[in-house]
């Protein structure tokens, strides 16, 4: 059978002479950049599987190795039939490409006709491929009882949620694929919990929620990393919090006892006299986790002053020796 040659290097845009990790980074930016949930565009979902498709076999080393036997004189385009001694070729396809989000190439239609020809796989039946029998390896490796794959999906809550804890209901997007190979779209809603104490990017598992398992074997997970929202009062520092504590001039120079706001309501602290701009002082426990809580101290000054404030500024000017420039 004749069928068009791919050059798999020039596909995921490496040198034929690239190594595996280079080979495996180039992957994850064209799976990232055109898969089927993130890049709606025409043409998108084929880029996605043509990049599948050229790691499965340059991801490899057996079927990378004997896809370098063509050599370099095959180009892409041309009408291309494999040469003696790969009648009997046989390799074993152990799981999707990494990094596809739970995709796989037959999820969106199988890999193309020069694919099957040289290594068999998904979708043809025997005939299509010369003899070389593929349907029957895919018969093979679907028989075979594997964990279904892992998913991931963003979900943003607010620090309050952070802080406290909550219960969410996330609606997230999946796909499911028929017996002809078509990806249907399905929307699912999971009620997660969202425990006490809550980092940013810290993932919550829902176990047996992600693929499902092949040849009975277990559903993979679905993780959640956490984005926690910007809040109007709080900074995030890892576990610890910092929050900004406005003071007059006469609080920040004689010390004063303020209320400072905390996530699970205020608490009072003491200025110390002689306090400066940017001091920090800490409320211990108060954090995430336990952590701690900082308040910021920033000396503010009047707007506009009263004639009576304007006088004790002018007496105090008078007076004071004091000048932070010394």
């Amino acid at each position: 059978m004749s069928v068009a040659f791919k050059d798999y290097y020039e596909t995921i845009g490496v040198a034929r002479n690239a190594s595996h990790d280079e080979i495996r980074k180039a992957y994850r930016k064209l799976a990232r950049k055109y898969h089927p949930d993130v890049n709606k565009n025409p043409g998108a979902e084929n880029k996605f599987k043509e990049a599948a498709e050229a790691y499965e076999v340059l991801g490899d080393a057996e079927k990378r190795k004997k896809y370098d036997e063509l050599g370099q004189n095959w180009k892409q385009g041309q009408e291309f039939q494999p040469p003696p001694g790969w009648e009997n070729a046989h390799f074993e396809f152990n799981g999707r490409p990494e990094s596809a989000g739970g995709f796989a190439p037959e999820d969106l239609g199988g890999f193309s006709d020069f694919f099957e020809t040289l290594f068999g796989g998904s979708g043809f039946h025997t005939s299509d491929m010369g003899g070389m029998g593929g349907a029957g390896r895919k018969g093979e490796r679907m028989g075979r009882r594997r964990r279904g794959e892992d998913h991931e999906a963003g979900i943003t809550i607010s620090l309050e949620e952070a802080y406290h804890g909550a219960k969410k209901s996330v609606s997230l997007q999946t796909a499911e694929v028929d017996e002809q190979g078509r990806v249907h779209r399905h929307t699912r809603t999971y009620d997660v919990r969202i425990p006490a104490g809550t980092t940013d990017g810290q993932k919550i598992r829902l176990a047996g929620q992600g693929g499902e398992g092949v040849g009975g074997g277990p559903a993979g997970d679905l993780y959640l990393p956490v984005s926690i929202e910007p809040h109007h009062a709080f900074r995030i520092n890892g576990h610890d919090l910092e929050t900004d504590l406005l003071v007059t001039p006469w609080e920040a120079a004689l010390g004063a006892k303020v209320t400072v706001r905390t996530l699970d309501g205020s608490a009072a602290i003491t200025i110390p006299a002689g306090t400066q701009s940017g001091r920090k002082i800490r409320l211990h426990g108060k954090g995430l986790r336990h952590a701690d809580l900082y308040a910021v101290v920033k000396i503010m000054v009047p707007n506009q002053l009263t004639h009576k404030e304007k006088q004790l500024f002018e007496e105090l000017s008078q007076n004071s020796k004091f000048n932070p420039r010394d």
